[in-house]
């Protein structure tokens, strides 16, 4: 079962997160408060059931929020974000060397983040 890190940093707070292994599937923008970190939670748990845009395929069709969008980053590695229903970014990933790896993280945040309890560290 995976679950939601809430973390505070030196300029608020932000959240990890975490699948069954403990490894990191996504990881959100830094919060002012500690209760916009907990809506963007609750934005994740909503927005992981849209659609996939994957924006390194030749031609990929353009899929409505919310949604992932697969992309390349400047290293040339796969990553996605998670973008809510009003088109706000509420989680991103690593980098992966592999686009398979990438939508297997997708699929990792549809499975974990819906019944993912909240921790903080």
């Amino acid at each position: 079962m995976g679950k939601f890190v809430v973390k505070k940093t030196a300029t608020g707070f932000k959240f990890d997160l975490k699948a069954g292994n403990g490894e990191v599937i996504a990881t959100s923008e830094i919060y002012t408060t500690e209760a916009a970190c907990l809506n963007g939670i609750e934005s994740v748990r909503k927005s992981c059931e849209g659609g996939v845009e994957d924006q390194t395929a030749e031609g990929s069709e353009t899929v409505k929020n919310p949604k992932f969008e697969v992309y390349n980053d400047k290293a040339g590695e796969f990553r996605f974000r998670l973008k809510a229903r009003n088109g706000e970014v509420i989680a991103v990933s690593e980098g992966y060397k592999a686009k398979a790896s990438c939508q297997n993280g997708i699929e990792s945040v549809k499975k974990n983040a819906p019944e993912a309890e909240v921790t903080e560290e």
